[in-house]
């Protein structure tokens, strides 16, 4: 029964292979380490540059003092030179064309309308009014240090 144990075992070992037994048999095909070839991508790979942020944008804009021919010009060109001389009250409902005079105009003066004011141009004289309006890149705080205050009003800076 002993000698049959141990024929048991032999044959066990020598049909599951182990674990050693199969890496040697079935590593014979495999490529050794230092046999791979360094392998080079097909499109060479273009280092981007580190992006830096940008300084904040100014938001100040004075107008122009010609703006009312300028706007008058782009909306002749953009709506037709059939439009009444009452110009400034063209509506702006197709959308197309509201895009193209609110692009081009932004493109030339540099401001834009903000995406939360575009539901208020509805005509040429809302494109008017907010392009007259100059706006000031300064905070209240800077305002008020620049004025001249009361002598009992104190500003601390130092807080």
């Amino acid at each position: 029964m002993a000698a049959s144990a141990g024929f048991l075992r032999v044959w066990k070992q020598r049909l599951n292979l182990g674990v050693p037994a199969r890496r040697a048999f079935w590593g014979q095909w495999r490529k050794k380490p230092e046999e791979l070839e360094a392998t080079e991508p097909a499109v060479p790979v273009e280092k981007q540059p580190v992006l830096v942020c940008p300084p904040p944008r100014s938001r100040k804009y004075l107008p122009p003092k010609d703006i009312q021919s300028r706007l008058e010009a782009r909306v002749r060109e953009i709506f037709g030179s059939s439009i009444s001389k009452d110009w400034q009250q063209v509506s702006l409902g197709e959308s197309k064309l509201k895009y193209c005079l609110l692009a081009q105009l932004a493109e030339d003066l540099g401001h834009a309308v903000p995406n939360s004011r575009l539901h208020q141009m509805k005509s040429v004289s809302d494109v008017l009014a907010f392009y007259k309006t100059p706006v000031k890149d300064v905070s209240k705080f800077d305002e008020l240090s620049t004025q001249e205050l009361p002598p009992n009003l104190r500003i601390r800076w130092e807080y």
